[in-house]
């Protein structure tokens, strides 16, 4: 197992080819400029690491994160423009997250507000602890939360609930809505995540790479473009190398042996 750690708030530690990346920023996690600069690289790079098949994000503190935080903000705002950079720093943390070439599973332990729940919910599949929640609490300091987050996991309904009155939504609720694969007790939290990651890592490194590719591409594509788009992805994959592997351990009832090729 490696383990690296940074200055701003992040852990990692892989092994087997899943990395855990842990937010450590105590007491609360909050997101600073620097952390949000940090999750971008993090995951750039993690992207791009042929030791990494799939990635949980998860916390090393009581909550997932508070979200952003307000003094750095403040202290980060300090001529005209500055405002536009902040913002600008959050969506790209939230959107290397999504773009990784790797799946992502948020692991949410404690509560995912505001910032912190835009992380969660930029990955590829979500777990919660039972003492887990999410929410956006922005509307109570007279701000707006992301909306954008919200319609990808909730009706317009709640979207809206929890837009206009910041409205805390439980692991339990978010496993009987189906947002979360699973609401576990605390101490089986990363367990359950690591289960996910193992059998995702088990499969063709190419494969799992164009299927979150395509996941994300035909997100927004009608439906007979995107089907098209499927299976022209498809079509590119049969002739790799791991294909074919994965045709011939099936044929001598043994396990496939994957190159990502």
């Amino acid at each position: 197992m490696t383990q690296e750690t940074s200055d701003t708030g992040l852990g990692l530690a892989i092994n087997d080819g899943i990395a855990i990346v842990t937010l450590a920023r105590p007491p609360v996690n909050a997101l600073s400029p620097a952390m949000y600069r940090e999750v971008a690289r993090m995951f750039d790079q993690l992207g791009d690491r042929d030791d990494v098949r799939v990635v949980v994000l998860t916390s090393g503190c009581k909550v997932f994160s508070a979200g952003a935080d307000l003094k750095a903000r403040r202290e980060a705002i300090k001529g005209p423009g500055d405002g536009w950079d902040l913002l600008r720093l959050a969506r790209e943390a939230f959107y290397a997250i999504k773009d990784c070439r790797k799946p992502v599973i948020a692991a949410i332990n404690g509560s995912a507000l505001g910032a912190g729940f835009g992380l969660a919910a930029h990955c590829d599949i979500l777990v919660a602890s039972e003492n887990a929640s999410v929410g956006l609490p922005e509307i109570d300091v007279g701000l707006m939360g992301g909306g954008t987050v919200l319609q990808r996991l909730f009706s317009p309904s709640t979207t809206r609930r929890m837009m206009l009155t910041g409205y805390r939504m439980s692991g339990a609720e978010l496993y009987r809505l189906g947002v979360v694969e699973a609401c576990v007790p605390q101490p089986d939290l990363i367990d359950t995540a690591l289960g996910i990651a193992r059998e995702i890592a088990s499969k063709s490194p190419l494969a799992i790479r164009i299927s979150k590719e395509t996941a994300n591409a035909i997100e927004e594509m009608p439906a007979r473009e995107s089907y098209r788009y499927e299976q022209n992805r498809t079509a590119e994959m049969a002739n790799s190398d791991d294909a074919k592997e994965a045709v011939a351990a099936f044929m001598e009832k043994r396990a496939p042996v994957f190159t990502g090729r």
